[in-house]
This record gives structure tokens, C-alpha cells and sequence, in this order.
């Protein structure tokens, strides 16, 4: 058995193996504020003005067409504050991960809680 490095594309040899696993962490991120909201993909382009065949790439994971920019803006979009922190050069197992937060202007967060 191999333990492996916390990036499945990684331990496939991929090319931009950080960048793909950000681009997969904020898919999951905007489904989960569609599922706790219970946006259909058509409510989500209502709310936001991104077209509803955008949310149903994301929501089957074609995430090629996708920057990871883009991702982050639809995440803003959605009323969610985006921290990206980013690991140092000099860390020997540099990962990158970020944590998305309900906006501000929310009086409660995505899980029905203020605290989330």
C-alpha cells in the first residue's frame, strides 16, 4: 500500500496537479451552496447571470472549460467570500487548499448556522 500526498492529481503524474485539485475543491464548493440552497441550475443563472449550462458542467464535473479564476468569481457571485492561502515556496510539502465563507451581508451561513 502507498499513503498518498493529499492531491489525487498529483499521484497521477498530471500537469498542474494543484491547479486541477483547486479547480475540483471549488466545483465542490459551488455545488454545495446549490444543494443547501436547493438551486436548480436555471434558479442559479436567475440569481447570478451565469448561463444555467455553465452550473451543469459543474455540477458533472467538465471542468476543462473552466478557469480557476472564473470558478471563483461564479463563487462570488453566489454570495460567498472566497481566502485563498497560498503555501509558502519554502514549505517541503506545499499544498494548496482554500476555504470559502458565507458573504458578509448574510445574516446566516450556506449550512442554515451563523457560525458556518
Amino acid at each position: 500500500m502507498v499513503r498518498g500526498s493529499g492531491n489525487v492529481y498529483r499521484d497521477f503524474g498530471r500537469p498542474n496537479a494543484d491547479l486541477e485539485q483547486a479547480r475540483a475543491i471549488t466545483a465542490a464548493k459551488i455545488i454545495h451552496v446549490l444543494d443547501e440552497r436547493k438551486l436548480s441550475t436555471r434558479d442559479a443563472e436567475k440569481l447570478t447571470g451565469v448561463s444555467y449550462s455553465e452550473f451543469s458542467r459543474i455540477r458533472s464535473t467538465q471542468l476543462g472549460r473552466f478557469t480557476l479564476d472564473r470558478m471563483i468569481a461564479i463563487l462570488g457571485k453566489l454570495d460567498e467570500d472566497v481566502r485563498c492561502p497560498l503555501p509558502s515556496r519554502r514549505a517541503s510539502t506545499a499544498r494548496l487548499s482554500f476555504h470559502a465563507q458565507p458573504h458578509p451581508r448574510l445574516s446566516v451561513g450556506i449550512c442554515g448556522r451563523p457560525e458556518c
